[in-house]
């Protein structure tokens, strides 16, 4: 039996997701960059944290929402159609709010000022080209996965995203939400409030060419033909 949540429960999901998942990266990022002074060691300290959590939260609240937890992922559905214009606007509010929850929950954590505007430069257009593509690879993998492989989905964004820490210049924000929210720490996760336009920019950017070519490359043909139809003369 198909089970459907009403809109305030899929908000509610929404930003609880947002929220977890921003606790995760700013609290690992601080708890890492406090246990070793080792900048790649640091990186992986965030970044397998990050991984685990996206499976979980997609696990238990996918049901729920979708688990988009990524304006990017909303938009994309929106234009799908699978997901009213209305609810997305509806959707992004609570994942920025999420987010900015989920700082405020690192910080309380580790005993800091609940939200501290941060300093740390990631500018540039090989960073900007950088999340152009983390944003294309997190939406060909929620695209492809749900296509093919729906129940793999948590696993597949999970993985993605914890490699796509490693390749990408930018270390893979590739969420709007969860970039705002990193604006206001600090740490070792953080980024400049300046440096939010570019990266949000080039999120959006990646999402939309990634929903252009997987629209193109999932869509089949109607040139199947029948076993009765190859054996007639």
């Amino acid at each position: 039996m198909t089970q459907t949540f009403d809109l305030p429960r899929r908000l509610a999901a929404e930003c609880l997701g947002t929220a977890l998942l921003v606790a995760t990266v700013v609290g690992s990022g601080i708890m890492a960059e406090s246990l070793t002074k080792d900048s790649a060691l640091a990186l992986l300290g965030n970044t397998l944290p990050t991984g685990a959590i996206l499976v979980v939260l997609i696990s238990i609240l996918g049901p729920i929402s979708g688990a988009h937890f990524n304006p990017a992922v909303s938009l994309v559905f929106a234009l799908k159609r699978e997901l009213p214009v209305r609810d997305m606007f509806y959707y992004v509010a609570a994942q920025i709010l999420g987010g900015i929850l989920g700082t405020m929950i690192a910080h309380a954590m580790f005993a800091m000022p609940l939200l501290d505007i941060s300093m740390k430069a990631r500018t540039g257009g090989a960073q900007w080209f950088a999340e152009g593509v983390a944003a294309f690879g997190l939406i060909a993998t929620i695209l492809g996965g749900i296509k093919f492989e729906r129940a793999s989905v948590p696993w597949l964004v999970g993985l993605y995203i914890t490699a796509a820490y490693w390749f990408t210049a930018s270390t893979s924000f590739a969420n709007p939400a969860v970039a705002i929210a990193r604006s206001l720490t600090d740490t070792f996760s953080g980024i400049r409030p300046r440096d939010l336009p570019g990266f949000i920019a080039a999120e959006l950017s990646g999402a939309l060419v990634a929903l252009i070519v997987m629209g193109w490359l999932l869509r089949t043909t109607n040139a199947t033909i029948s076993m009765h139809e190859k054996a007639q003369p």
